[in-house]
């Protein structure tokens, strides 16, 4: 990692995963394979900063420690990369299971339980299929019925009051990093 961490895939330890290692790769990891509009691809810390503020508004109560799982929901994808659903159920039960190691020592380097409660990843879920709805329908060239059938109706408001903006990498590592940094300090 550019930190100076060397991070082993196989057997990751929490102590080697900072922040600025997972901002990094996911702000050049773009979603959608890079079909998307715009001048910037649409990252995956873009995809996770959205995410979190889904999930906030669709869960204002919901504790920060979990917000910031929120936010965390995509972190491994900064060294294993961002693959569309049907590659990774192509690849098979090795990736999934690679992904669990890498978030289970992701949560606990930032004081996270190593697996969530059941109901927490529901609500992650939720927000994320959200996401992918609006993105699909804004800036993946989706139309709404092709988004409803592959992500679910988006049945929120949110969906009405949400518009995506893309931005240079280097931005949206800043404010994946400025994001993590509130969260944690309000734990």
């Amino acid at each position: 990692m550019l930190s100076g961490r060397r991070l082993d895939l196989l057997d990751p330890s929490p102590l080697d995963i900072e922040i600025e290692d997972i901002a990094r790769g996911l702000s050049f990891q773009a979603r959608w394979n890079g079909q998307t509009i715009g001048e910037f691809p649409y990252s995956v810390a873009e995809h996770s900063l959205l995410v979190e503020d889904l999930f906030r508004r669709l869960y204002p109560k919901a504790q920060v420690r979990w917000r910031l799982a929120a936010l965390l929901h995509d972190a491994p994808e900064f060294v294993i990369g961002d693959m569309i659903s049907p590659v990774k159920a192509a690849v098979g039960p090795g990736y999934r299971e690679l992904d669990d190691r890498l978030m289970a020592a992701i949560h606990l380097r930032f004081g996270l339980p190593a697996l969530l409660p059941a109901e927490i990843k529901k609500q992650i879920k939720r927000a994320d299929r959200l996401s992918a709805w609006l993105e699909a329908t804004q800036i993946a060239g989706f139309n709404r019925d092709e988004a409803d059938k592959l992500f679910g109706k988006p049945g929120s408001v949110l969906s009405q009051q949400t518009r995506l903006d893309l931005r240079p990498p280097s931005e949206v590592r800043a404010a994946f990093i400025a994001r993590h940094e509130k969260l944690s300090a309000l734990l």
